[in-house]
């Protein structure tokens, strides 16, 4: 046994070199993204079957885990340390990382969350939001968890992290759902993330969620949920700067991505923007709600943001930018570009009267400031409705620009429908409202 443990261990030490060659081989996404945050070795190995962890899919691993990370965080090994998880199916119950740490799941290891929901401890409300996302009062903390942590990795060779969420599905339908339901994986006022090379299956609500966080990767990951899975979004990077989302899959029940910043009185009062960040190289589908959305709790406001090569398929709606009277916050300097999009209901939607309050305490006289927002270079086959643009009378949105965008429908496509909105628009196929001046030449808007 002794001797197989050894073995063992410098299989171990061998994997860390490998991981030193993969980075190597993802050469081409980290010159994209290694300015956010590089990838680090760690030469210090362990493994959950070390802390007495079996994956039978049956024993309870929640005491390996955390007995794992209590180790990583108290020897505070030169480098880090890096927790394997061997193949085989590990029913835990939540538990949070800590610094300098990578959690590594091997080809065929699951992490898999126990359905004990009365398991799962309740934290304070997120202040930016004042409650619940869901349920007034507190929420169920997220199955991965990390609060003030730094350089961490989640990574692997595609082992996946289940959230065995159909038992929070059905509590939000039949409404006995006392608390806001958990994410999958949540990191508050964190730096220095990297999430790659993972499965996300069956959140119990939100997949990924970086809240208050800054340089961020998540790169490789695939996020699946049902079609009717309710609340499912796939990345909600959450008043967070300086994040990079690319090369990832995601079919989910509900967004896509979605940039957010914070809830009416709460996020204005909090007041931390979402910024910097890059969303490139996604495809999937959520035929109920958007493939990119901005929004709709925007109080802290968003800004900077570039999304490029995107890929939607069997999507309600393609863009979506949504926030409503109460929020505030600035949204500006948006730029979308190179999207393709198929059996797509709303290609591009913006709405200014969208969304709930957390409750009457909000200040209907705050108003988002839409302005500076470019949709490049869009292709759409079989949509249904190319553009709705409603901002607010008291707030229009401004400088919008629409330039090469065609958009082929159906017999029953719709036409364009437009208010409060002022910009311009150049190559637009069909051509949209009255209220985008005409441009002409070649490029995009001015």
């Amino acid at each position: 046994m002794a001797a197989t443990g050894r073995m063992f261990r410098l299989w171990l030490l061998a994997l860390v070199g490998w991981a030193s060659m993969l980075s190597a081989v993802d050469a081409a996404y980290f010159t994209t993204c290694s300015q956010t945050v590089p990838l680090k070795t760690r030469r210090d190995v362990i493994s959950i079957t070390d802390f007495g962890g079996v994956g039978d899919g049956r024993t309870l691993n929640t005491w390996a885990f955390r007995s794992a990370i209590y180790r990583i965080q108290h020897l505070h090994r030169q480098g880090g340390t890096l927790l394997y998880v061997p193949p085989g199916v590990y029913l835990t119950g939540p538990f949070n990382l800590t610094s300098h740490m990578t959690l590594y799941l091997a080809k065929g290891a699951v992490i898999q969350a126990t359905q004990d929901a009365s398991s799962w401890p309740l934290v304070a409300p997120l202040p930016s939001y004042g409650r619940g996302r869901e349920r007034p009062g507190g929420r169920y903390i997220s199955f991965i968890h990390g609060n003030s942590i730094h350089d961490v990795v989640i990574t692997g060779e595609n082992g996946t992290i289940d959230g065995q969420g159909q038992v929070w599905w059905n509590m939000w339908k039949d409404r006995s759902l006392q608390y806001t339901r958990p994410s999958l994986l949540e990191l508050m006022h964190s730096r220095d993330i990297i999430i790659s090379n993972v499965v996300f299956r069956d959140s119990p609500f939100w997949n990924i969620h970086p809240v208050y966080c800054s340089n961020v990767v998540i790169n490789h990951v695939t996020i699946l949920a049902p079609v009717d899975s309710p609340n499912t979004d796939g990345i909600d990077p959450d008043s967070s700067s300086n994040v990079c989302i690319e090369d990832s899959y995601i079919n989910t029940g509900d967004d896509l991505v979605a940039i957010k910043s914070g809830w009416d009185e709460y996020g204005i009062a909090y007041n931390r923007r979402s910024s910097n960040i890059t969303i490139r190289r996604i495809s999937g589908s959520s035929y109920p709600y958007a493939g990119i959305a901005f929004g709709s709790e925007t109080s802290g406001g968003i800004e900077n943001i570039l999304v490029e090569n995107i890929n939607l398929y069997n999507t309600s709606t393609g863009i979506f930018l949504k926030t409503n009277a109460g929020r505030g916050g600035i949204i500006r300097n948006i730029t979308v570009r190179d999207i393709y999009m198929e059996n797509v209901k709303n290609a591009i939607r913006f709405a200014g009267n969208v969304g709930d309050h957390p409750d009457d305490k909000y200040n209907p006289n705050a108003l988002p400031v839409v302005d500076g927002i470019s949709i490049i270079n869009v292709w759409g086959i079989n949509v249904r409705n190319p553009g709705s643009l409603e901002g607010m009378q008291k707030s229009p949105f401004q400088r919008i620009c629409l330039s090469n965008i065609n958009l082929k429908g159906t017999a029953a496509t719709l036409p364009w429908k437009c208010d409060s909105i002022e910009g311009s628009a150049l190559g637009v196929h069909p051509w949209p409202c009255t209220q985008l001046i005409s441009t002409q030449g070649s490029g995009s808007c001015p």
